[in-house]
């Protein structure tokens, strides 16, 4: 072969490798340029928080919650791939949900909706529902995600309690997360009480 088919060949090689790395990052790309907004909703947040997209005022916040959330592991299979197919042990506390608005296939606009759980013990953790379609043709990887302390901090930055918020009971009156979640384990146990004690009562005697 003469040097100029072999220099032909290289080049050849080197623009298929160049269009296969382009077809893989597309979809990142995609969502990098073109995540329109997303919004957080939960317990404390009234209407929710909206987050701007990228490139508008503010854009910056939606890019650093994304990457901090575990979002693009979620979403496109990476390598290592660190989403958890079951849910990892500790209390979740109060959820919230982060809908992701991203550029969808023919104009349209998909939405990826990822649950939060910022209050979450030992560790903040995240929820994607496998399957959520987006770009068309392409599903969601989902799993759970163990998230770092800098999501935490994200996530007060644009309006969320540094501290579970508390909820109201049927009178109104505010009653601290934890304590809450004492209360319904006790109104199960007494539940359960009951129950036993049903199961264990004697029949009553046939009438003479």
């Amino acid at each position: 072969m003469s040097k100029l088919g072999r220099h032909t060949m290289i080049r050849r090689a080197l623009l298929s490798t160049i269009l296969g790395v382009v077809v893989l990052l597309a979809p990142t790309a995609a969502l990098a340029k073109g995540a329109s907004e997303a919004t957080i909703t939960g317990p404390g947040l009234g209407g929710g928080i909206r987050l701007a997209g990228e490139g508008e005022p503010g854009g910056g916040a939606l890019m650093k919650i994304a990457e901090d959330s575990g979002f693009f592991p979620a979403v496109f299979l990476t390598t290592p791939n660190p989403m958890l197919s079951k849910r990892p042990d500790g209390e979740l506390g109060p959820r919230y949900t982060i809908v992701y608005v991203m550029p969808g296939a023919s104009g349209g606009v998909d939405e990826i909706r990822q649950d939060v759980y910022p209050y979450a013990t030992p560790s903040l953790v995240l929820y994607t529902k496998p399957g959520q379609p987006y770009f068309g043709t392409e599903r969601t990887v989902g799993g759970w995600y163990v998230a770092g302390p800098t999501l935490k901090d994200d996530l007060v930055a644009v309006g969320l309690h540094a501290t579970a918020p508390p909820v109201a009971d049927d009178a109104g009156r505010q009653i601290p997360w934890k304590a809450f979640g004492v209360l319904v384990l006790l109104v199960a146990l007494a539940g359960l009480g009951l129950v036993v004690v049903r199961s264990r009562r004697p029949p009553d005697a046939a009438p003479a």
